[in-house]
C-alpha cells in the first residue's frame, strides 16, 4: 500500500484522514502563508495548498503521495484570515453575524519523485446566525477562535453559531473527504474504502 503524507499539521485533517485504512505519516510544511489584498480566492486557497504540499514532496526521498490543503473564509471578495487578537477574531464574527459566506479549501495532491499532481479546491456556503455582541464574547472566551480562518471551528463548539450550509461539511472542517477520494482512485489508483 501506498503511503499517504498529509503536509499539515492540522488536527482536524489528520482525523479526518486517520479514519481510514491508510500508512498515514505526517509532515509539517515550513511554507509561510501569504495572501495579498486582490488575489482570487479560489487561486490563493490552491497556491497555498500547492506550495505546502510541494515543499513537503520535495523532503521524501523515499516517495509517497503528499496531500496538502489549505481553507480560507471569503466574504464579500475579502479573505478572512485566523485572527492575531481578540478585537480580530470579534470584528470578523461581527461581519459574519447574520450572513453568508464562503469556505474555500484548495487541495493539492503530488506523487513524491515524480511530476504527477492535481490541484483542486472546494467551495461551501455558510451561513452564520445572528450573534449578539454577548455571543461573540462568549464563543471567543471558549478559545476555540484562534488558529481558525474565519475565527470559528465548524466542527466544535462552533457549530452552535451555524444556521445552515449548503455544499460539503467536511470542506469547512479543512479537507472536502469525498472528492478528495475520487481523485486519489481516479488519478493515483488509491482507494480510501
Amino acid at each position: 500500500m501506498e503511503k499517504i503524507i498529509l503536509a499539515s499539521n492540522s488536527p482536524r485533517r489528520k482525523e479526518i484522514l486517520g479514519k481510514f485504512n491508510i500508512h498515514l505519516r505526517i509532515e509539517k510544511s515550513s511554507v509561510d502563508e501569504k495572501v495579498n489584498e486582490g488575489d482570487i480566492p479560489e487561486q490563493v486557497a490552491m497556491a497555498l495548498a500547492f506550495q505546502k504540499t510541494l515543499d513537503v514532496a520535495e523532503r521524501c526521498d523515499d516517495g509517497g503521495i503528499v496531500i496538502g490543503a489549505d481553507t480560507i473564509v471569503v466574504k464579500d471578495h475579502h479573505i478572512l484570515g485566523k485572527p492575531a487578537n481578540y478585537d480580530e477574531a470579534f470584528n470578523t464574527l461581527k461581519k459574519l453575524s447574520g450572513t453568508y459566506h464562503h469556505v474555500i479549501t484548495g487541495v493539492a495532491i503530488i506523487k513524491a519523485n515524480t511530476y504527477k499532481k492535481v490541484v483542486f479546491y472546494e467551495k461551501t456556503k455558510v451561513k452564520i446566525k445572528d450573534l449578539s455582541d454577548d455571543d461573540i464574547c462568549n464563543y471567543i472566551n471558549t478559545n476555540e477562535v484562534w488558529d481558525k480562518a474565519g475565527s470559528y471551528g465548524i466542527q466544535g463548539i462552533g457549530s452552535a453559531l451555524v444556521e445552515s450550509i449548503e455544499g460539503d461539511y467536511f470542506n469547512v472542517v479543512g479537507l472536502p473527504i469525498a472528492r478528495l477520494s475520487s481523485i486519489l482512485r481516479k488519478d493515483f489508483n488509491i482507494k480510501l474504502i
